[in-house]
């Protein structure tokens, strides 16, 4: 027994320093090599190299140059079948630069079919090209005399590198080393030795001044659809996003990318299909409304298609008819048409039922799934027991499986599971279940239904998308993609993944807002108060500003938590140039003008853009008795305050005058119901410290006002929020002010007009309203001017 403990343990330990020494041999360093055996693949392949490089080069060792080209190699190789291909290369001392092996490399990756052509291969590395000193030593020569005229003025604060740069344009398989020192010499030998003067610091050129009416805020406008601002578009980011990307047809050239045997023909009956266009597809379920996150995707997936002249598929995920509703569909699709998208054409899952079943009975016949009849609490968590039924013969398999599509079965009697494990260790996932539910499109025709795991892929290959763009957390079904498409040696797409867009103060969870509706915390999907798309129209969001704000994040890989205010920044970047302006008091005061006759009537001219009085304006009337907000007055005169008091004037916005208080009028509890004033011509009175806003023979509407939801930035967080996120409740997230009175211009505004109540904020026309009395959301409130009291 103690014989075979010590085998046990020593035997690992000495295989280590075995291949420790194996590595030093061919020029590692000791670290380098056992931080080597840490990466079991690396390692593995390095060994098989260095073996190949033995059996080629005899008894002869293997050199530290060879070495270190052949560690090179392996450590950047992504296609185990060209190891000895590139291995016999470098032994040959046919590749003996880095440059030539980058460039081998990147020839066997855009050459995945066999065989490879050695002959281009060899021309496209260098192989055979000399270029000898006295080569180097004119072209060098002839750059120099080129920027010679700089190079004196300058002297040694040149940019170098642009020298460098040159010569390795002009000779691409020169050694570098030897160039470098080429260069140093000659312009050493043009210059001499570095002064003083040349040792002291570069002065930094001095900026550009702005011109004053310049603000440092991001400037945007809207060109062709495409919202602008001083950081790059969305088109544009999308456009740079695509020379990351594959191009159609070269999806082999992606990291990860699994070539078979029929890779290459099956790439080339897509690009036929194709035409060489993008394609990309939004699949949403519709099982809830989309919220802010989805905003994010909707913007990737048909900006990336939009921007590199190709199609985008709306493609409903509509495998699980229990929770499908017409509802969900209806909103999914309004919500792209709203954000400026229109899909190339709507498809759903549905449509590929019988495809997919005739699939799931090849995957059978090729031995890749079979029936199981573990339930479903066996199934849930990683740790999942191996099935019992894994190894069951195909022909079985392929009996119950038509047995489950007959309905022979009851739900969760059996699954169809596809034998693989994904990049989270999970094992064998279900491709079918049973469930007898009718759905919304196939009534009763089927009792199985795909699950997401086999369905997805699959319909991105049915409907030969390019790039199949979705959230960071489904790089661990990304093996399992390639897996699937290959093992049905069908076409297969790429998937690419990048960050999630989160919001703080609220949540996006399906779950979640069910349980808020359910409970009455909010009244539906739309509540204003909510993050779907759905609640943020009702608000008064423009799609624009949202477009944009998903520009600002920006398309990145990382994960995304931004605050709302952000948000909030693009909303008012918008409503500020197409909001035009109106005036309403939310809290009334009474005020009459004494020293107008009782029937006194003018009207007043406002223009809808006070800063560009061209745009339009619109008429509102001025008479005796006119309404403030109750807070632009105060009997007691306070420091720093610059509105309405007995002792202090104010003027009234557009309509001329400047008011001033003559007496206060109370209710028995002693609060202020009416003022009393006079009225005086702006021409002739001394000017006021501030004007106020009012109305006169308003129209009385509703108006709801909207603060965050959650009191807390992150409510589903537990060490944030202990009792969980309806504990976090704002009790105060919504007011709602019954009498407001707006002034007569919006009297024909209909849903989802927006404006911008002066001095209170931008507002948007709620769908409640009625013909009897309007009803206004505050979208978001004005900027904040602390100066301002």
């Amino acid at each position: 027994i103690h014989s075979l403990w010590r085998r046990r343990i020593c035997e690992p330990v000495r295989i280590m320093a075995d291949l420790v020494i194996l590595f030093t041999s061919i020029g590692l360093s000791e670290q380098k090599a056992k931080e080597t055996l840490k990466n079991e693949v690396l390692s593995s392949a390095l060994k098989d190299a260095i073996a190949q490089a033995q059996g080629l080069l005899g008894s002869t060792d293997i050199d530290k140059a060879t070495g270190t080209l052949l560690y090179s190699m392996v450590s950047r190789l992504r296609d185990p079948r060209r190891l000895a291909f590139l291995t016999q290369h470098i032994v040959q001392r046919k590749i003996t630069t880095e440059l030539q092996v980058s460039a081998a490399l990147d020839y066997v990756k855009s050459h995945p079919q066999d065989p490879l052509d050695e002959k281009a291969f060899e021309s496209a590395c260098g192989v055979g090209v000399v270029i000898t000193p006295e080569e180097i030593e004119d072209t060098v020569e002839q750059i120099i005399r080129k920027h010679k005229e700089q190079l004196l003025s300058e002297r040694y604060r040149f940019n170098m590198g642009l020298l460098m740069g040159e010569v390795r344009a002009a000779m691409k398989w020169a050694d570098g080393k030897i160039v470098k020192n080429e260069v140093d010499m000659q312009v050493l030998h043009l210059l001499g030795p570095k002064t003083e003067a040349d040792l002291e610091k570069k002065p930094k050129a001095a900026k550009a001044k702005a011109p004053e009416n310049e603000t440092k805020e991001e400037k945007s406008s809207t060109v062709n659809g495409e919202v602008k601002t001083e950081a790059k578009s969305l088109m544009e980011q999308l456009r740079g996003e695509a020379l990351k990307f594959h191009k159609p047809g070269e999806n082999y050239k992606t990291e990860g990318y699994v070539v078979t045997p029929n890779t290459m023909n099956l790439l080339k009956q897509h690009l036929e299909i194709t035409g060489g266009q993008v394609r990309t597809r939004f699949p949403p379920e519709p099982n809830g409304i989309l919220h802010i996150g989805h905003a994010k995707a909707i913007n990737f997936n048909f900006g990336f298609a939009k921007a590199n002249n190709g199609i985008c598929f709306l493609r409903y995920d509509d495998t699980n008819p229990e929770k499908e509703e017409e509802k969900y569909f209806t909103a999914i699709r309004e919500m792209v048409e709203w954000l400026g998208y229109k899909p190339y054409v709507i498809t759903h899952a549905s449509d590929y039922f019988q495809p997919l079943y005739d699939l799931a009975v090849e995957l059978i016949r090729r031995g890749h799934a079979y029936v199981c009849h573990q339930r479903g609490e066996e199934l849930k968590g990683h740790n999942v027991p191996p099935s019992p039924w894994r190894d069951r013969p195909v022909a079985e398999s392929l009996v119950l499986f038509e047995r489950m599509r007959k309905g022979m079965f009851t739900e969760g009697e059996a699954t169809l599971r596809m034998k693989m494990v994904m990049e989270d260790g999970k094992m064998d996932p279900v491709a079918y279940r049973i469930k007898y539910t009718a759905h919304h499109r196939s009534g009763d025709t089927w009792c199985i239904y795909p699950t997401y795991d086999y369905t997805h892929c699959l319909c991105d290959s049915i409907e030969h998308i390019t790039h199949s763009l979705c959230t960071k957390e489904f790089q661990a079904r990304r093996s399992s993609y390639f897996w699937l498409c290959n093992a049905l040696d069908v076409y297969c797409p790429v998937q690419w993944e990048y960050g999630r867009l989160n919001l703080t103060y609220t949540v996006v969870s399906k779950r979640k807002i069910i349980k808020l509706v359910e409970t009455g915390v909010v009244r539906d999907w739309d509540d204003p108060r909510l993050f779907t798309l759905t609640a943020l129209r009702r608000r008064g969001f423009p799609p624009e500003a949202i477009n944009n704000f998903c520009a600002r994040v920006g398309v990145t890989v990382s994960q995304t938590t931004t605050e709302p205010h952000l948000l909030e920044a693009c909303v008012r970047e918008v409503l500020n140039d197409t909001a035009p302006r109106a005036m309403a008091v939310l809290e009334p005061l009474r005020v009459t003008i004494t020293n107008l006759p009782s029937n006194a009537q003018s009207d007043v001219r406002v223009p809808d853009f006070p800063a560009d009085e061209s745009r339009g304006s619109h008429v509102v009337p001025f008479s005796k008795t006119i309404f403030i907000e109750e807070n632009d007055f105060r009997e007691v005169m306070e420091k720093g305050f610059k509105r309405l008091t007995p002792e202090q004037p104010v003027g009234l916005r557009h309509a001329g005058y400047v008011i001033s208080v003559q007496r206060v009028i109370k209710d028995a509890s002693g609060k202020v119901v009416e003022l009393e004033v006079t009225c005086t011509s702006s021409d002739s009175a001394e000017k006021p410290k501030a004007f106020i806003h009012w109305v006169s023979q308003p129209l009385q509407c509703e108006v709801r006002l909207y603060e965050r939801l959650f009191l807390h930035k992150n409510p589903e967080d537990a060490t944030e929020v202990p009792g969980g996120f309806l504990s976090d409740i704002n009790l105060h997230s919504l007011k709602v002010i019954e009498s407001a009175l707006v002034d007569r211009s919006v009297s024909t505004a209909k849903v989802f007009d927006k404006f911008q109540f002066e001095r209170e904020g931008y507002f948007s026309v709620d769908p409640d309203s009625t013909t009897e009395k309007l009803v206004f959301n505050r979208t978001v409130m004005l900027k904040e001017d602390p100066g301002k009291i």
